[in-house]
C-alpha cells in the first residue's frame, strides 16, 4: 500500500498544472483554462505500495471531470507524452511522475480487480470536500477494456461492468449523489 505522506507538498501544485492539461483533452467542454473546484477524491492501493493512485473529481462550475491520475518514483515505459500531467517534486519523496491514470497498467490491474470483487475504493480524506467512493460493479463477463466516463452525470448507469462513484457535489454537508466512473468491456 501506498503511503501518505501528511503535511507534505507538490511543487508545482495541483492547481497549477491540472487546470491547463485539463484544457488540452479533448472531453474538456470549455474553451480556455479553467478554475478547478475539487468536489472529491478517492484512491486506489497498489498492492506493491509503489504507484500512488488517486481520482479527482472537479467542476468548472458547468460541468464535473473525473480526472484519475498515478503517482511514480520513476518514468512510467512507454506512456505517450501526453499522457504525463507533470513532474512536480513531492517534499518528501522527490520527484513524481504524475500520469492520465488509464495509460498505467498498474491502475488499469487495480480497477479490474475492483470490478471483479465488488471492490471499494479507499478515502482520499481531504477538507472541504465531500468523501467520494468508487466501487466495482460485475455484471455479465470481465472484459479487460476500460473506458473512463470523464464529464459526470449525476444518475448515470451502464449497463456494463464497471465502477459507480458516489460524491458529494454541494460539500461535506450535502446530499450524496452517484454515477458511472467507468466502463469495463470485451
Amino acid at each position: 500500500m501506498a503511503k501518505i505522506h501528511a503535511g507534505a507538498t507538490l511543487t508545482p501544485g495541483f492547481r497549477e498544472f491540472l487546470p491547463r492539461w485539463v484544457s488540452r483533452q479533448p472531453w474538456y467542454r470549455g474553451d480556455e483554462v479553467p478554475t478547478l473546484r475539487p468536489i472529491g477524491f478517492y484512491r486506489l492501493e497498489d498492492p506493491a505500495g509503489e504507484v500512488g493512485m488517486e481520482a479527482h473529481l472537479v467542476s468548472d462550475g458547468t460541468d464535473l471531470y473525473h480526472v484519475p491520475l498515478t503517482y511514480r518514483g520513476t518514468p512510467l515505459p512507454d506512456a505517450p507524452a501526453e499522457s504525463l500531467l507533470a513532474t512536480p517534486d513531492h517534499s518528501v519523496l522527490g520527484t513524481r511522475w504524475i500520469y492520465d491514470a488509464p495509460v498505467d497498467p498498474t491502475w488499469r490491474a487495480r480497477v479490474l480487480d475492483l470490478v471483479r470483487t465488488g471492490g471499494v475504493s479507499e478515502p482520499a480524506g481531504r477538507s472541504g470536500v465531500g468523501p467520494a467512493e468508487a466501487r466495482g460493479v460485475l455484471d455479465g463477463p470481465l472484459g479487460s477494456r476500460i473506458e473512463v466516463v470523464r464529464v459526470l452525470t449525476p444518475g448515470m448507469r451502464s449497463d456494463a461492468s464497471g465502477v459507480v462513484g458516489t460524491w458529494y457535489p454541494d460539500g461535506p454537508d450535502g446530499e450524496p449523489v452517484t454515477g458511472c466512473l467507468a466502463v469495463v468491456s470485451l
